[in-house]
């Protein structure tokens, strides 16, 4: 039974205030090397995917003696599973496919149409 007096348990404001602070500050802290750390996978990401492309590409020249017309063409004929999307720009059809130098024709090269400096001050379209 009851003796006529209820007590209630709860947080005063002054503490959820303190919490909150508390909460705020290590945000603060975190968030800057959490952004940073994703930039950084974002740059090994396009680094690894451009390496992987460009793989492709010799190797289709090294099986036909000739460098493919489009990068769908190497899809096709299941160099690469797909095209990927470059971790800058969000897209996949931003890759910018350079020439081959005559007399051979097709694309040799391939390069991120991202714009921006990356971490290390070059240009995401440099690498």
């Amino acid at each position: 039974m009851h003796n006529g007096k209820q007590r209630y348990c709860a947080f005063s404001l002054v503490e959820l205030l303190v919490v909150l602070s508390i909460i705020a500050l290590l945000l603060t802290i975190v968030s800057p090397k959490y952004f940073k750390d994703i930039d950084q996978a974002k740059e090994t990401t396009l680094k690894k995917d451009l390496q992987i492309m460009r793989e492709s590409l010799d190797k289709y020249y090294g099986d036909h003696q000739y460098y493919p017309e489009s990068l769908e063409r190497l899809v096709e004929e299941q160099y690469i599973r797909s095209l990927p999307i470059d971790p800058i720009t969000e897209r996949a059809d931003t890759w910018l496919a350079i020439e081959a130098e005559p007399p051979l024709n097709g694309i040799a090269d391939i390069k991120s149409g991202a714009e921006g400096v990356a971490r290390d001050g070059s240009l995401y379209g440099d690498w």
